[in-house]
């Protein structure tokens, strides 16, 4: 019974973890739209169609709104793709996409009280800030070791289906997922949609990763969070001796 009751708080507080990650995930993600130098690849294609929805052109959904749907069909495609290898409880990834939506919008709504990012030092800072910030919180979700997101999760089973590279397989999404952006925006205006795909998303691309690989190291104390089970009787004194702990001698 004691086993079954550390089970669950072990799921509950590593999926609250998960939920902070998210929402600095999707607080990047936000600067990175609001730079309008471009937005990141995973948000790409439903900013163009939310850009489309303010101009009428579209149903005038958020861009969380769009990027639920996205998320949906995401996951639609590995059932396609992995068929009788899809595992059921990649289901979740649907929830945790949605959370995902929400939480970007909620992000869109802060970041807009931040300032107006009419000029271009502004717009850099927020792209700058928006790719470091997200790449933090992408280190923290992967070690919260939960289902992946569905625009990782499509990649995942491709590279299963296919045999090949999973960072091949992952620029081959980016690519694609940019290219249907750059489409959308063609079909809606006209137009190269450079506030959704510019200098900022081909940065991101490649700084997202970096803050990735270069933050990894220095996660032990994430992992001592991730480890710690949260009581009525630990205190935030205590909580913060358990994840950095005094050194002997």
């Amino acid at each position: 019974m004691k086993l079954e009751k550390e089970k669950v708080i072990g799921f509950v507080w590593q999926h609250i973890l998960l939920l902070l990650s998210m929402f600095f995930m999707t607080f990047g993600v936000a600067l990175c739209v609001r730079s309008n130098l471009g937005s990141g690849v995973i948000s790409s294609i439903p900013m163009s169609f939310s850009l489309a929805g303010e101009a009428g052109l579209a149903p005038g959904w958020t861009i969380g709104g769009y990027t639920n749907i996205m998320n949906v069909i995401l996951v639609a495609a590995q059932i396609l793709v992995l068929r009788r290898r899809f595992e059921p409880i990649q289901l979740f990834q649907l929830l945790i996409g949605f959370v995902f939506g929400f939480l970007l919008d909620v992000n869109m709504w802060i970041t807009s009280l931040f300032s107006s990012y009419e000029t271009l030092p502004i717009q850099i800072i927020a792209q700058f800030l928006g790719a470091t910030v997200l790449g933090c919180a992408v280190a923290t979700e992967i070690r919260c070791g939960s289902v992946t997101m569905p625009g990782e999760g499509i990649q995942v089973a491709i590279a299963q289906v296919t045999g090949k590279p999973f960072p091949v397989v992952k620029i081959m999404v980016d690519t694609t997922l940019v290219i249907l952006a750059v489409i959308s925006g063609f079909c809606f205006f006209g137009r190269w949609p450079w506030t959704v795909v510019g200098p900022g998303t081909l940065f991101a691309m490649f700084y997202v990763g970096y803050v990735v690989k270069l933050v990894n190291p220095h996660l032990h104390w994430f992992d001592r969070l991730l480890d710690y089970r949260p009581g009525f009787r630990r205190y935030i004194y205590g909580l913060a001796r358990f994840i950095y702990p005094k050194k002997e001698g």
